[in-house]
């Protein structure tokens, strides 16, 4: 009797079809397709039917493939999920007794800190952890995929003193859950990873006070180079957020949900608002602090992070201060429509500084400033130019007045180069989330306006989730370009991130993520979030 044939599976890549035997792995089948070794080398997971998957998945159905490289977005996650998992495994080789716990993103990598170190982290103990992540790297040790019974992984986690972990696993209702197992270690699977060890060859760690940062190659930089920058502003403000939520007992989402099932999460709500007033107050006295000096505040931050609730917050504040201020909407400085900038692909760049009437800009504030009357331009978006000179807006500023600008290059000094640095007063504001999943696994900070972003545009500017999630690169390229460089000029930081907002956000942002087609280019977005959200109890009245 002869052998039954195995079962052929069809694979589309790129619109060619490829039969594989059922039951063939994603890493072996683009082995076979891709006889360059250095393009193969390069894939470290792939789009499969417009979800993100592991190179380890058994195909055992028709597929469209699509492979990626870290020059994806969500490449880049799987690499940074593998190293960070290498770094635990190699730190439980050489301290067991030490607890890392992650932090937030510096520059091109994730800070770290090791709970048992008193007095941060000696240099050689550094070098001593990548050369054993480079061990491990050297090994080719496979990342394991497996589920086992919910209860048999809580009392893994509580065998290593993972409590954070069991208490995430609260609101999971199904039997099994999935682990991922790196040699002695272990992690709850949220997401993909790389198929092992030996595919995360690149990497660096920097000494941080009082951590460390384990640094990854770029979308653009596959070498990492130099020592990594200094934030000191930025820093204290991601310091300060997470010692507001040590002192609040929620520095991790099994914290949050832990309040919300057991109905005490409105304390925390009151609490982090309270936080938040103090912090706004405590800006305004600075300002009031250099008066009549400060005559012009800029306030800059990417999209999502607040800006418009912060300066009516902040308005108030000074007005209890006996200050009050004026807005100068930025958007009616922007040149005629024929005169904006184009990016690389012909498209208008409305986020660059040139898109913005710099000498009319600056040709106001010195009138205002000095007491004068002028005129406000307004600006016809339909027509993509100013309405006619003669009806513009009259306006002056009084003495106990002061001008507030916001957008995007309030930090940037090309924006306001006719007003002297001491009458400037400049506040970066950013959604610098430091709650994490738990203690080995980030929330991007990203994520968190890319939510609200969601939220907002469905309800006030009719654009469902899928046109949002397709506008987020150009929106982040123009961060990257005109924000982020800047944001260490300023006189302050506000951290707009507070530590309840997920589980107010999720109900909302949940339903517009599940409209989205599982056929649209957004979808493998909108599903990575969807991930994301059901770790997330929602907060409800």
């Amino acid at each position: 009797m002869t052998k039954k044939a195995k079962k052929l599976i069809n694979v589309n890549v790129e619109g060619k079809i490829h039969q594989v035997p059922y039951n063939t792995l994603l890493v072996d089948f683009l082995k076979d397709i891709y006889s360059d070794k250095k393009e193969r080398e390069q894939h470290i997971a792939a789009i499969v039917n417009n979800r993100l998957y592991g190179l380890n998945l058994p195909i055992r159905a028709d597929i469209e493939l699509k492979p990626i490289t870290i020059e994806n977005r969500q490449g880049q996650s799987v690499y940074r999920r593998s190293a960070s998992l290498i770094l635990l495994e190699a730190i439980r080789r050489l301290y067991p007794d030490k607890r890392p716990v992650i932090g937030q993103s510096i520059q091109d990598g994730y800070f770290f800190q090791l709970r048992g170190f008193n007095n941060g982290i000696h240099n050689n103990t550094i070098k001593e952890i990548e050369k054993e992540m480079r061990k491990i790297v050297a090994e080719d040790i496979p990342f394991e995929v497996k589920s086992y019974h919910v209860n048999q992984v809580k009392q893994m986690l509580q065998q290593k003193g993972q409590n954070e972990k069991v208490n995430l696993l609260r609101i999971h209702w199904e039997p099994r859950v999935r682990i991922v197992r790196c040699g002695t270690s272990f992690d709850l699977f949220h997401d993909p990873f790389a198929p092992s060890t030996g595919y995360i060859k690149n990497f660096k760690i920097d000494p941080y006070w009082p951590g460390l940062v384990l640094r990854f190659p770029t979308s653009t930089d596959t070498d990492i180079s130099g020592e990594i920058q200094q934030y000191p502003k930025l820093f204290k403000t991601y310091m300060e957020t997470r010692d507001w939520n040590s002192r609040l007992g929620v520095v991790n989402l099994g914290e949050l949900n832990g309040r919300v099932l057991s109905r005490n999460i409105f304390p925390i709500v009151q609490v982090s608002e309270g936080f938040h007033e103090k912090k706004i107050a405590s800006i305004a006295d600075q300002i009031t602090e250099k008066q009549p000096e400060i005559r012009l505040i800029l306030i800059a931050g990417p999209s999502a992070s607040g800006k418009t609730t912060f300066s009516k917050r902040l308005a108030v504040q000074l007005m209890v201060n006996g200050i009050r201020p004026v807005t100068l909407e930025m958007d009616n400085f922007f040149v005629e429509r024929s005169q904006t900038p184009v990016d690389e692909y012909g498209e208008y760049d409305f986020e660059s500084i040139d898109s913005i009437d710099l000498e009319l800009f600056n040709s106001v504030l010195i009138k205002l400033l000095a007491g004068e009357t002028t005129k406000i331009p307004v600006f016809d978006f339909k027509k993509g130019g100013k309405i006619p000179k003669s009806q513009w807006i009259p306006q002056k500023l009084a003495r106990d007045q002061v001008l507030i600008v916001e957008g995007i290059h309030g930090l940037n000094d090309k924006l306001t180069p006719s007003v002297l640095a001491h009458r400037k007063f400049k506040i970066y504001i950013s959604a610098l989330t430091q709650l994490c999943i738990d203690d080995h696994n980030r929330i991007f900070t990203s994520d968190t306006r890319l939510i609200r972003r969601i939220v907002r545009d469905r309800r006030y500017r009719n654009y469902d989730a899928a046109e949002t999630i397709k506008r987020w690169p150009s929106v982040r390229k123009g961060e990257k370009k005109h924000i982020f460089p800047f944001q260490e000029r300023a006189d302050v930081m506000f951290n707009s991130a507070l530590v309840y907002e997920p589980g107010i956000l999720k109900t909302v942002c949940e339903r517009a993520l599940l409209e989205v087609s599982p056929n649209d280019d957004s979808f493998p977005e909108a599903y990575r979030l969807l991930r994301f959200l059901r770790l997330v109890m929602p907060i409800s009245k």
